[in-house]
């Protein structure tokens, strides 16, 4: 099993000194990822889902092209951009050049976010979001062929564009699909590398496996894509061995571990715990 950390954008870690100490001490320590969230604009008061609105939080991709050229080997993932609030083409090149500048480190992972008030404010809302998820998608794999790319949709359309450099790894950055409901299921089966499930525990995790495997046969997971990754973000800020051990017989492949704060030093002691009592004995 791989073990990731979550949260090198958020709180004390978005100066810039802090960042590049974390994120080196924790390659250093043979974490396998780093992972960042995606909010842009976040509402102001009650309605930001448990976000805390007013705590410095750097934009996502900025965030790991900056920890990209500061780390050498572990892997950059971004868990979710909300992908209806980006515009494609954009996050096309953007997505293409971090894979670039990180020598094909890159984990790209999607959802369809879920706060009215960032997604109007970005061009998008709630009622449209799923068949914008599922549009600029296509889009940024036409973008990614090594091919001229011509795209007509409800949203975008181009004709005859081409977007150098490509990725690095080919054909695109691992895709990883975010949520729990049937729409998410079959987003993940039909165009995703992997799933990702956000603070589930055992029993949480257990059950979404189940989901996840019968979702596969209902929608009929094309063989080239192979099998499904399953990445766990568990609940509480910490991990015991024994429970590391549970999730993967579990047929969990990554867990990414996020402080319970952002704040303070509570991610420099996480780090040195997983590594003095998870990483490499899972």
């Amino acid at each position: 099993m791989q073990i990731g950390l979550f949260g090198l954008h958020r709180g004390s870690s978005a100066q810039p000194e802090v960042l590049a100490r974390r994120a080196r001490r924790a390659e250093e320590l043979g974490f396998e990822s780093l992972w960042v969230g995606d909010h842009i604009a976040l509402p102001a008061g009650d309605d930001a889902g448990g976000n805390m609105p007013h705590q410095p939080r750097l934009e996502a991709l900025t965030a790991l092209t900056f920890m990209a050229a500061v780390t050498q080997r572990v892997r950059l993932g971004v868990g979710v951009i909300v992908l209806p609030q980006r515009q494609p083409v954009l996050l096309a090149k953007q997505l293409a050049s971090l894979d670039a500048l990180s020598s094909g480190r890159l984990i790209v992972g999607l959802g369809v976010g879920y706060l009215e008030t960032e997604l109007r404010a970005l061009g998008a809302s709630l009622a449209d979001r799923g068949a914008r998820t599922d549009e600029y998608l296509a889009v940024m794999r036409a973008l990614w062929s090594p091919e001229p790319a011509s795209f007509s949709g409800r949203f975008v359309e181009f004709q005859n564009v081409v977007q150098r450099p490509q990725p690095v790894q080919q054909p695109h950055p691992p895709i990883i699909f975010g949520g729990q409901s049937p729409a998410a299921l079959r987003r993940t089966v039909l165009n995703a590398d992997g799933w990702h499930g956000f603070d589930m525990d055992l029993d949480a995790t257990a059950n979404a496996i189940v989901d996840l495997q019968d979702a596969t046969v209902r929608y009929a997971r094309p063989p080239e894509r192979g099998q499904l990754e399953v990445m766990i973000t568990p609940p509480g800020g910490q991990l015991s061995l024994d429970t590391a051990r549970r999730y993967a017989d579990l047929g969990v492949d990554r867990l990414v571990i996020q402080p319970e704060r952002m704040d303070g030093s509570e991610i420099d002691d996480l780090m040195t715990q997983l590594a003095d009592t998870v990483i490499g004995r899972v």
